[in-house]
């Protein structure tokens, strides 16, 4: 067997083993960790211009938009990224600016500050381009919201953008980014030409990236309130912290929603400054999400590959890497989707994640939130109400699990169930200390021709 340890949790908790006691990694663009800069906020952005959408995409012209960034990590100084990947003109930034967020589109007025770019207030972002604005000086605290304020006075087209990350912005005509409060604005439930913050000061704890789908994004959870897995995991964590690079309806192989995770890996989490781990969340879209086009489910061994080529590549830049088993999606209540065809491709691909040594760790994100009278669908209690995304409840339960000082860091080579009350070492099926019919199954694995399985 492994020495790998394998833990019956949730990706998000694969993240209090993954970083605790653990040292930082290097700046991966090569301009930041090392003077002192940590990134503290990611969101991940995708195309308007995509055939497969869960809502419609929009543009700006002579527009203010105000956006809440909620930091897992503080520090002295910051610097905002916008981007205009996907444009297909170039973006005017006619004004940007931070501050303290007070409560909903209102800002502490005093901390105000105008952000530059090269020295000069305005900035044009041509189409595909990203700029970060120079260093201002502004003392940010860990679980604190950033505003940014963005005039846009210029037509933008229709903007790249994060689609689902669970925070309202905020619309008003005119130029009105420094304005105290944003009364009778339009609320949209997106966000807007930004990809990331990064601070000064924050120190040199381990940042680790969620890399993966809505599970990490947090569609499920209540709106505005900071209740993703990512979030309860930054709150709990004594050092390090985790950015949230996840994208509702992502696939790991192919395209759409989002580029592909084997396409975005490289600028989404190996250019994060600080970066030394990484937690992979992804199979439930590439299983159903096609059939929304016509496309069938992914292949285990697609799913397979894609899984091994991440752990490579992240190996080969110096990361460990920790991966989710895929979680129950059978309740789903979205028509036209390929559930009773999928589920045992899901169930072959998890028998591999419990059983592969790929991976750093591997953590049972299924069998945490799997209602064991229902194989297949979520807790009652953890179901947003849609049977394929987690309410807060659930994403709760995800960051506890595993979170326990009772325990090593790693734990020994058993297939180990973390509730989110006790925690108990169990066999794959959850029936207490691993049973020969387990033993049965991981020789049987062995011996499929199936990677990485010892």
């Amino acid at each position: 067997m492994s020495n790998k340890s394998f833990t019956r949790v949730t990706a998000a908790a694969a993240a209090t083993i993954a970083l605790a006691g653990c040292q930082s990694g290097g700046d991966q663009d090569g301009s930041g960790r090392a003077d002192g800069w940590s990134a503290v906020f990611r969101s991940a952005v995708i195309s308007p211009y995509e055939q497969i959408k869960l809502n419609e995409p929009r543009g700006f012209a002579d527009q203010t938009v105000r956006q809440a960034l909620h930091l897992a990590a503080g520090g002295d100084q910051v610097r905002v990224r916008l981007t205009n990947r996907y444009g297909r003109a170039p973006l005017t930034i006619g004004a940007a600016r931070v501050a303290l967020r007070k409560a909903e589109d209102e800002i502490v007025a005093e901390t105000d500050t105008a952000l530059r770019f090269g020295g000069a207030e305005r900035v044009t972002v041509p189409a595909g381009g990203e700029v970060v604005s120079d260093p201002v000086s502004l003392t940010v605290a860990k679980g604190g919201d950033l505003a940014l304020s963005l005039y846009l006075p210029a037509s933008t087209g229709l903007a790249t953008y994060s689609h689902m990350p669970r925070q309202d912005a905020y619309v008003v005509s005119g130029n009105r980014a420094s304005a105290a409060a944003l009364p009778m604005a339009e609320r949209v439930p997106f966000r807007f030409f930004v990809t990331g913050v990064d601070v000064r000061g924050a120190g040199d704890g381990p940042v680790a990236v969620a890399f993966g789908d809505s599970w990490f994004e947090g569609v499920g959870t209540t709106p505005g309130a900071n209740h993703r897995s990512v979030d309860y995991l930054n709150g709990r964590l004594p050092r390090g912290w985790v950015v949230n690079q996840g994208i509702a309806g992502n696939r790991l192989t192919r395209g759409e929603i989002g580029e592909s995770g084997l396409a975005r890996f490289d600028r989404d989490v190996l250019a994060v400054l600080g970066v030394s781990r990484v937690l992979l969340n992804f199979g439930i879209n590439d299983l159903i999400l096609g059939g929304m086009a016509g496309q069938p489910p992914a292949t285990a061994q697609q799913l397979i590959d894609g899984f091994t080529e991440l752990a490579r590549r992240a190996r080969a830049a110096g990361l460990t890497v920790h991966a989710a088993t895929v979680g129950p999606y059978a309740g789903c209540v979205f028509p036209g989707m390929p559930i009773a065809e999928s589920l045992p491709i899901r169930r072959q691909v998890n028998d591999w994640l419990r059983h592969t040594d790929v991976f750093d760790s591997v953590f049972d994100v299924a069998a945490a939130v799997e209602d064991p009278a229902r194989p297949g669908y979520i807790r009652p209690e953890f179901d947003s109400g849609d049977g394929m995304h987690l309410n807060d409840a659930g994403a709760r339960a995800m960051a506890e699990t595993g979170v326990d000082t009772r325990f090593p860091v790693r734990a020994p080579p058993l297939l180990t169930a973390r509730g989110p009350a006790s925690i108990v070492d169990r066999c794959a099926h959850g029936c207490g200390p691993v049973c020969m019919q387990c033993i049965g199954q991981r020789e049987r694995l062995k011996h499929s021709g199936m990677p990485g399985v010892r």
